[in-house]
């Protein structure tokens, strides 16, 4: 059964740089699930996941698809074959587009990882996503929207920002996951995203994992600020 954790988003250019990070964690009684992302994939490309996966991590695959259903389901056909836990799409590629997802992530077994699609990126304001998409619906109404396409596609959740999770949860039911960035500590820097909260707001307003980057990559001790934000996000359970 999944359970709410903290995922760390190593947004790094280089295996070197990766591995010099993780080193810093091999005390740790549980390998932290670590985000992938395109900086890091497109460096490193798939030898990059087996390595961290044959460390023992759980990865989420963050490389956002999004073209056609054709092409979408060729691709995550190729990605199928690595083991990892987690990867997504982004929501505005059409349910067609997703339902096509879904069918070349899954392997001949039945078997796939956990599929999720990109709502907005909390780097997007209300006020960007109607000036510069075109977007005049309010934004909250485009993520809800999103979500539930996703869920008739057959996705298993959606990224969006804490503070969307729990109208989400609302609208696609409680077993619907919500990736939640835009996450920073209290005493923290927003950095460049503008819909953002700290762990503990995240858990209470229904977020099942929070992906935390610089506050956790950035800080001048990685391992203690990581366990803070499990101890803020999940240590209630």
């Amino acid at each position: 059964m999944l359970t709410r954790d903290v995922i760390i988003a190593c947004d790094f250019a280089s295996a070197e740089a990766t591995f010099a990070f993780l080193d810093k964690f091999e005390q740790e009684p549980r390998k932290p699930f670590l985000k992938i992302g395109m900086e890091l994939y497109y460096a490193e490309g798939p030898s990059i996941v087996r390595e961290i996966k044959r460390r023992g991590h759980r990865i989420f695959l963050d490389l956002k698809l999004h073209d056609i259903p054709n092409t979408v389901r060729k691709a995550m056909a190729v990605l199928s074959k690595l083991d990892v836990d987690m990867c997504n799409v982004h929501a505005a590629g059409t349910i067609d587009m997703m339902r096509a997802a879904v069918e070349g992530l899954t392997r001949p077994d039945g078997t796939r990882p956990l599929l999720i699609a990109v709502t907005q990126l909390t780097s997007t304001s209300e006020e960007r996503m109607r000036g510069e998409l075109l977007i005049d619906a309010p934004i909250d109404e485009v993520i809800v929207r999103y979500a539930r396409n996703a869920r008739e596609a057959g996705l298993d959740g959606v990224v969006c920002s804490p503070l969307e999770a729990g109208m989400v949860k609302q609208a696609c039911g409680a077993e619907f996951l919500t990736v939640t960035p835009g996450v920073r500590f209290a005493d923290g820097d927003m950095g460049d995203q503008v819909r953002v909260t700290t762990p503990a707001r995240a858990r209470e307003i229904g977020s099942d994992f929070i992906v935390v980057g610089r506050p956790v990559t950035a800080a001048s001790d990685p391992v203690a600020a990581y366990r803070r934000c499990v101890a803020e996000f999940v240590g209630a359970e």
